[in-house]
């Protein structure tokens, strides 16, 4: 099921390419907009660029699949390979993306990282927790006419508390706070991924069957 998630991408060049020209056309107009960005700024906005990627990346998921093609998958294989190979490429892309980003970013507007494995750390964790976030609610957002809107309503509260640790991390790794306590946010992470993916994996079964 992740070689057919491949596939698929790899088939829809045109998807991928456009993901791309949206993360550097949003770099260049925060670049042309402030010229010199500030260590907190720096900061706030690449987390900003980040959920925007991460909807427009993952939102497809089950959204841009029809009924016809659901009913296939749902005959050929469990709902819960279909769910994790989902999540798994889901998550790699975003790792893509976020990398793309920061690479953009550190071009455009300079690198204030000051502790890389820190930051690292928190973009893998972001990827793993966006990606499952994203993926289950354009699960249920697939069942309903306004798709669109149903998974910003859906995704916004469970995405809150992932994006809070993140900027803290974050913050640490830029130095823009010193906090020896970080590693607690990392174990605030994963079990915060732990929880959506049981979650996920208990509540999805239902959801495919409808």
């Amino acid at each position: 099921m992740l070689q057919k998630e491949i596939l698929l991408e790899w088939r829809r060049k045109y998807a991928l390419g456009g993901i791309m020209l949206y993360v550097f056309s949003s770099i260049y107009i925060v670049y042309a907009g402030f010229i010199r960005i500030p260590l907190n700024t720096w900061n706030a906005i690449f987390w900003i660029l980040v959920l925007f990627i991460s909807i427009n990346a993952v939102a497809k998921s089950f959204v841009m699949e029809n009924s016809r093609r659901q009913l296939y998958y749902y005959q050929l294989a469990r709902p819960s390979a279909i769910l994790l190979s989902k999540m798994i490429y889901n998550s790699l892309l975003l790792m893509l993306l976020i990398g793309l980003s920061f690479l953009g970013m550190s071009l455009i507007a300079g690198n204030p990282v000051r502790d890389p494995g820190l930051f690292w750390i928190t973009t893998i964790l972001a990827s793993l927790g966006l990606g499952i976030t994203f993926t289950f609610t354009s699960a249920i957002a697939s069942k309903a006419n306004n798709s669109a809107g149903l998974l910003a309503i859906l995704s916004f509260p469970l995405v809150i508390p992932i994006l809070m640790s993140l900027i803290k991390l974050s913050a640490v790794a830029v130095g823009l706070v010193f906090d020896s306590a970080w590693a607690k946010d990392v174990w605030t992470l994963l079990a915060i991924d732990a929880l959506l993916v049981t979650l996920t994996f208990i509540l999805f079964p239902y959801v495919w069957k409808d």
